[in-house]
């Protein structure tokens, strides 16, 4: 059975209101095991990259100034994931970011749905743990999931974090990114745009002045939705 980890980071949170996708990360696994096979590219969205979003990616709108659009590695990615079951964690933010870049592009490539089955992890982590915190995070530290890289949300990493934590949700046999060790010889590897996490520059890190006014930001979203605000939704 060969499956894909995908995940993408996104300019903001609402794609009805026009945002747009800044990365689509996936890897591969067959028969429940990391191949080493990866696809990663970052995008143009043409638009600016919200605040919120810009603090949790560390991306930069000048980062992303001479990356390729959608319509340019659309079909390099659907090539990628073409007849894999998608293991997304909050698989419906990421599917409709996605469908509606294939929209954009006519009734030709269709939706997501069309090529792949998807699997959501964040469901499955709720219906195991009813009542607990289910970000990726807290899943990696309640399954002993090492996510010690994770500094900042980015495509790659999140998508082999939760390649582990999907194997250890399932049957407690954690990959340990067993496909990122070999060799460039020992593996069919894909990776475009760029070819590894270090080439992302002048990634900035919040202060702690500005992680308070972040959480202040949401404590306020939080007032104003009378409950849990969207961001935190998702995020949880």
């Amino acid at each position: 059975m060969r499956q894909v980890v995908l995940d993408t980071e996104t300019t903001g949170l609402e794609v009805r209101q026009g945002h747009r996708l800044v990365e689509i990360a996936c890897v591969e696994l067959v028969e429940r095991r990391l191949t080493g096979r990866h696809y990663q590219t970052y995008l143009n969205p043409d638009r600016v990259i919200d605040e919120g979003a810009r603090l949790v990616t560390g991306i930069e709108d000048e980062f992303l100034l001479d990356k390729p659009r959608f319509p340019d590695v659309v079909d390099e990615f659907l090539g990628f994931v073409d007849g894999a079951e998608l293991i997304i964690h909050n698989a419906s933010f990421d599917i409709g970011f996605l469908d509606a870049e294939l929209l954009r592009l006519g009734p030709a490539r269709g939706r997501i749905g069309d090529r792949c089955s998807v699997l959501d992890t964040l469901a499955m982590a709720r219906e195991r743990y009813p009542g607990q915190r289910n970000s990726l995070d807290a899943l990696c530290k309640r399954l002993g999931v090492d996510n010690s890289r994770r500094e900042l949300h980015g495509g790659l990493i999140d998508a082999q974090l939760l390649a582990d934590v999907y194997l250890a949700m399932t049957s407690g046999q954690v990959g340990f990114d067993l496909g990122f060790d070999v060799s460039a010889e020992q593996r069919d590897v894909i990776v475009v745009r760029p070819a590894s996490l270090q080439v992302r520059p002048h990634v900035l890190h919040a202060s702690a002045d500005e992680s308070q006014l972040h959480e202040q930001r949401l404590d306020d979203l939080d007032k104003s939705a009378g409950g849990q605000s969207l961001w935190r939704r998702l995020h949880d």
